[in-house]
């Protein structure tokens, strides 16, 4: 939650500042010092804490602290990315994360973008580029540098195509609950599906039953009708192994 400070005039006036909290993450205590002291100045924001990426306690401390933003610097620490980022995340989920780093490697740049970081700042940048990002993601904006962002977007873009790939809704059966559902494809009573796969017609009931909570369905022509969409097939036999466990698929 955001809070407001009070700037007075010399004239007397009063007016309101929306706060941006922001808490710092860098190993270099005497730089997190001097950047401290350098955001203090901007009338906006308020650092409301720093710490070291390796402290025990940092998830703690950026927890009560209530961070909007958290900077935090990826080289030093000896902790991939994409673990680093994940911590912070998992200790202020509300909070923008605005990577700061002198590396150049994309690879980090890829997996900080890839781990939900917000912003990626070079070191080298001025403070006033920093607190110009810090307004930004506040607002709901990202900010790679130009030379990175196209490597970054097609990283992402194939990571949602092969998400997409490997989307079956079928995927989450078991290959028992499966051979259930061709037989119920090829339109086989449950007692003639307990019979071909020597199994009791409450067990093929229990199987049934999981195949419509975990295909999100509520009767046996919707189960059907999305293992269709999916591409299964029916086959003639399903005649179990030789140990009996499972069946035997012939097309």
């Amino acid at each position: 939650m955001r809070l407001d400070k009070v700037r007075r005039l010399r004239s007397g006036h009063v007016w309101m500042v929306s706060l941006v909290r922001v808490f710092l993450v860098d190993d270099h205590h005497m730089l997190t010092e001097a950047l401290a002291a350098r955001l203090a100045d901007a009338p906006d924001v308020w650092v409301v804490g720093r710490g070291a990426a390796g402290d025990s306690n940092l998830a703690a401390t950026i927890s009560r602290s209530r961070p909007d933003v958290i900077t935090v610097e990826v080289e030093s620490n000896g902790t991939s990315v994409q673990e680093l980022l994940g911590r912070l995340r998992l200790a202020r989920p509300e909070a923008h994360i605005v990577v700061l780093s002198g590396s150049r490697n994309l690879t980090q740049v890829i997996d900080a973008a890839r781990a939900g970081a917000d912003a990626w700042v070079q070191k080298e940048s001025p403070a006033d580029h920093l607190l110009v990002v810090i307004r930004a993601v506040c607002q709901g904006h990202s900010h790679y540098p130009p030379e990175y962002l196209g490597a970054v977007l097609r990283a992402l873009r194939g990571d949602v195509q092969l998400a997409a790939a490997a989307l079956n809704p079928l995927d989450v059966l078991s290959d028992r609950e499966r051979t259930v559902l061709i037989g119920m494809i090829g339109g086989k009573r449950r007692s003639q599906i307990a019979e071909e796969l020597h199994l009791s017609a409450n067990t093929v009931r229990t199987h049934t039953q999981s195949i419509y909570t975990k295909l999100g369905v509520h009767s046996r022509l919707a189960a059907v009708h999305v293992a269709r969409s999916a591409g299964l097939q029916t086959c003639d036999d399903l005649q179990p192994d030789a140990s009996g466990s499972e069946p035997h698929r012939t097309r």
